[in-house]
Formats: structure tokens, C-alpha cells, sequence
């Protein structure tokens, strides 16, 4: 008899998914945005009668940015709280640490860190990445200063997390190889409050644009502020947190916020008539009144929405929350119209953005969390 009761159990248990968001320190504008589009869709699939009758239970850690907090909540969710799914870390930095020990766990994992060492179908099998690469980052960005700004001289700066470090030595040589001249470069502590050094070091080294990668708002905007205060017109292009409404509250003027451009999508930007493409304009309705986007990004909240619901789907087609079931179901994806992206992954590629979808916003154009394209693309969308 209760060998009986096993699968009827199985089957009326809660999905349980374990979160690892960065949702306080100086690392947490993602996974604040990413935590309400996940909650939005948990609430969404348990109110219309969960997943054939199972309810989705969220297992959500803060590991504030640090990687040793990723790895002991990561650790927990495996052996005591026995997650079938974990979506993040929200930062590379703390996803290097925690890939390797969701692999040997055989635990699908879904991530929007960008490192392009984190997808490696022979070492982690079962983890897939929601979001581009930091190399489809780093294209979108080198196109947009070198064939659309025409700069040939940029500084590089980012901030002393692993994310920033990778990031920042990956522009360097992506400019490098293409033949621009990267004339400063440098790792910034994102709690440095005075940027003045670092700015005046990559002026006087003759910047015609500041490449910055960095999750830290705080940090940004301190930057905007310095560059406002040194009366340097200089572009900044960069990480997609340059157009967080975050920095909105801190730099010390809006104009402060002009001539900055952020990685964006052109599933989250709208165009000339203020509207965005169908399913996503549909889906900002949706969210009105029930999601704050005002002071977040779009593609974060879609992209918390999208990883929920690529867990749901797997368990519904494939009829179980087994590792086998999601990640089968995952690997056989083509094209999978999520709100942030259309998503496809294969055994041998878990690379799943598409990289014609990754552009450059206007960082201050903000309206519901989507953006106008930057200046300098053609064809609208």
C-alpha cells in the first residue's frame, strides 16, 4: 500500500523552485525586477489551478550578491529543501561558484548571468542560459561605439566582482581584436564614493566613450554625477543597469542621464507610436497595477516570468518533475516565444537568446521599464 501511494504523492506535490536572487546590497537591481516577475507568474499558474493540479512553490534565498551565500543556499536547497528547479543566480559572479555543484546534483538550473564559461553542455548538462551571453553583450556594444558613434578610443571600467572583472577583460580584447584603441581600463569598488580619479585618468588618456560594466546603480550614477561635474560630453555605453530607474533617484539632475546607452532587447523597446511588440504590450497591461515597472527594467520582470514558466511547461508536457523530464523537455526547445525572448536550446546548446534581438537603448527613455532605441539604428524595431 505504500507503494501505491508514491506516485499519487508525487504527483500532488508542490513544483518546488528554488530562487537565488541578489535582492539587497549594491548588486540587486536584477534580481529585485527578476523577484517580481517571478512572483507575478507563481501567482499567476497557482490561480488558475497550478500545473495539472500541482501548485508551484517558490524556495527564494538573498544571496546578496556574495558567492559563499549562493553556494550555502544552493547547498540547502539540494539536500533539505529538494528543489526540482533552480532559476539564477542573478550574478555571474555567484553563478561560477554554484554551476559545478548544481552539476554534480544533476539539477536543472536556468540563469541570466551572462559569462559565456557558465554554458558548457560536457561540464553542466543541465544548465541553460534565459539571457544572452556576455559575448552577444559585448557585440551589441563594440557595433554600437564603433560603427554607429564611429569612436575609435574608449576607456573600459568595471566594477571588482567576478562578473566585472570577466566582463571587463572580455571588451578589452573584443575592442582590441577589432581595432580600437582601449586607452584606460580599470575595476572599481562599487562602494567608492569619489569617481573623480578614474574619469579624469581615462580623459586624459583621450576617451572618447566609457564602456562600463557593472550591476551597481549606485556606482553608475556616481559616475553620470562626475561626469556631469567635470563638464566632459562623452557617451557611455554599456550594461543593461545604465537605464535602471534606480539611477533616476540618484544622479543629481536628469540631464546627468543623457548620452547613455544600455544593452536593451527589442522585445522590451517601443516604437515610434509608444508601443511595444504585440505580446509584450499585452503583457504591460496585464501588469498594470499588480507590478511596479516603473523603477525597474521590462526584461528583467519578463525574464522572471519566462524562467517560472519554462519550469511549469517542462512538468506539464512531460507529465514530471524529474531532472530527466526538465531538462529533456528544455533541450528539445525551438523558438519558444517567451515575453523576453523566443528561446531555443538543443543537447549540444544551451545558449538559447537570440542574438539579432540584442540592441542598445536609450538609457533614459524609460517608460514602463522598455526603452526607444538608441540613437543611430534604422528600420524602427
Amino acid at each position: 500500500m505504500v507503494g501505491l501511494a508514491c506516485p499519487a504523492i508525487a504527483q500532488n506535490e508542490p513544483i518546488k523552485i528554488g530562487w537565488l536572487a541578489a535582492l539587497t546590497g549594491p548588486s540587486s537591481a536584477p534580481g529585485v525586477g527578476f523577484n517580481r516577475g517571478v512572483i507575478f507568474a507563481t501567482e499567476s499558474i497557482n490561480g488558475a489551478g497550478g500545473v495539472k493540479g500541482r501548485k508551484v512553490e517558490l524556495i527564494t534565498r538573498d544571496t546578496q550578491g556574495d558567492p559563499t551565500k549562493a553556494v550555502n543556499a544552493t547547498q540547502e536547497m539540494i539536500s533539505q529543501a529538494r528543489v526540482h528547479a533552480i532559476w539564477g543566480p542573478t550574478n555571474s559572479g555567484e553563478s561560477l561558484a554554484v554551476t559545478p555543484i548544481m552539476a554534480r546534483a544533476k539539477m536543472p538550473n536556468i540563469h541570466p548571468c551572462v559569462v559565456d564559461s557558465l554554458i558548457d553542455v560536457q561540464r553542466f548538462p543541465n544548465a541553460f542560459r534565459i539571457a544572452p551571453s556576455n559575448t552577444q553583450w559585448d557585440d551589441a556594444v563594440r557595433n554600437y561605439c564603433l560603427a554607429i558613434l564611429k569612436l575609435k578610443n574608449v576607456a573600459v571600467i568595471g566594477d571588482t566582482t567576478g562578473y566585472g572583472v570577466s566582463a571587463v577583460k572580455a571588451s578589452v580584447a573584443g575592442f582590441k581584436n577589432d581595432g580600437a584603441e582601449v586607452v584606460y581600463q580599470a575595476n572599481i569598488d562599487a562602494t567608492q564614493p569619489d569617481l573623480t580619479p578614474d574619469l579624469l585618468r581615462a580623459r586624459n588618456a583621450g576617451a572618447e566613450a566609457i564602456v562600463i560594466w557593472s550591476v551597481s546603480t549606485g556606482m553608475e550614477a556616481r559616475m553620470m554625477n562626475t561626469r556631469a561635474a567635470m563638464g566632459w560630453d562623452i557617451p557611455f555605453v554599456g550594461h543593461p543597469s545604465l537605464s535602471s530607474g534606480e539611477i533616476g533617484s540618484l544622479i543629481d539632475k536628469p540631464a546627468n542621464w543623457d548620452k547613455v546607452y544600455a544593452v536593451g532587447y527589442r522585445s522590451c523597446s517601443y516604437g515610434a507610436d509608444g508601443k511595444l511588440q504585440g505580446r509584450n504590450q499585452e503583457l504591460v497591461e496585464r501588469l498594470a497595477g499588480k507590478v511596479n515597472l516603473s523603477d525597474t527594467l521590462l526584461w528583467w520582470v519578463a525574464c522572471g516570468i519566462d524562467a517560472v514558466d519554462l519550469v511549469a511547461k517542462a512538468v506539464e508536457a512531460r507529465g514530471s518533475s524529474s531532472s530527466e523530464a526538465i531538462t529533456g523537455y528544455w533541450n528539445g526547445l525551438s523558438k519558444y516565444n517567451g515575453y523576453f525572448g523566443d528561446y531555443s536550446y538543443s543537447p549540444t546548446q544551451h545558449n538559447g537568446y537570440p542574438t539579432a534581438d540584442v540592441v542598445m537603448s536609450a538609457a533614459s527613455s524609460a517608460k514602463n521599464g522598455a526603452f526607444a532605441l538608441a540613437p543611430g539604428y534604422s528600420g524602427g524595431r
